[in-house]
């Protein structure tokens, strides 16, 4: 079963708008199983949504590679619901980045999402094995001129599926982060929801 995602998380239904003049990569693939949509975190701090999106050009990520769990993904480009949640990816394979935030290897927190979970028809989610990721591991960004961006990862957390996101999208640091996430924990048919989030921190090697 698919999961509703919203860390402080207000449940919504996902719209994502894909264009192909502003960068998104997709495949199509059929709806998760009990209507349910993954929506990928809340409230987003204001102050740390950029006036433009960015749109695919010198630098754009297009592909995620994190080979301890065999995630060789594209990479949709999304923004946020009327109800201000980040969209999520249309479908299992892929996985979304937030285009109103920094991009993975620019300095801030890069933020990608995943669904979790099984679909129809078998199929199986991107980010299923997320959580057997492990401090030391690295997850890689490729972007639209085949450069690599290289992530070390810091920690794994996991969250209570109302708890406040905004740490995720936040940092002031100085330095260049990439932040994963995805549903885990128990399946909870009356919210057609995860209880848990889970949470990969990553650094710029």
């Amino acid at each position: 079963m698919k999961s509703k995602i919203s860390l402080k998380w207000v449940a919504s239904v996902v719209v994502i708008i894909l264009s192909a003049t502003a960068g998104f990569y997709y495949v199509k693939s059929s709806l998760p199983v009990g209507q349910s949509v993954l929506t990928v975190v809340k409230q987003i701090p204001q102050k740390i949504i950029y006036n433009k999106p960015i749109v695919a050009g010198a630098g754009s990520p297009i592909y995620l590679n994190i080979p301890k769990i065999n995630v060789d993904a594209l990479i949709e480009y999304v923004g946020v619901t009327p109800q201000g949640n980040m969209d999520a990816p249309k479908g299992p394979i892929n996985v979304a980045w937030y285009k109103f935030g920094p991009r993975p290897g620019d300095e801030g927190s890069a933020v990608i999402a995943g669904h979790y979970g099984p679909w129809k028809r078998g199929k199986t989610s991107v980010f299923d094995d997320l959580n057997k990721l492990s401090k030391g591991d690295k997850i890689y960004v490729i972007d639209d001129k085949s450069a690599t961006s290289t992530f070390i990862v810091r920690e794994i957390r996991n969250f209570d599926s109302r708890a406040d996101a905004r740490l995720i999208f936040n940092s002031n640091d100085g330095g260049a982060h990439l932040n994963l996430i995805t549903c885990q924990g128990e399946w909870i048919s009356s919210e057609k929801s995860y209880s848990n989030r889970l949470v990969v921190f990553a650094d710029k090697e």
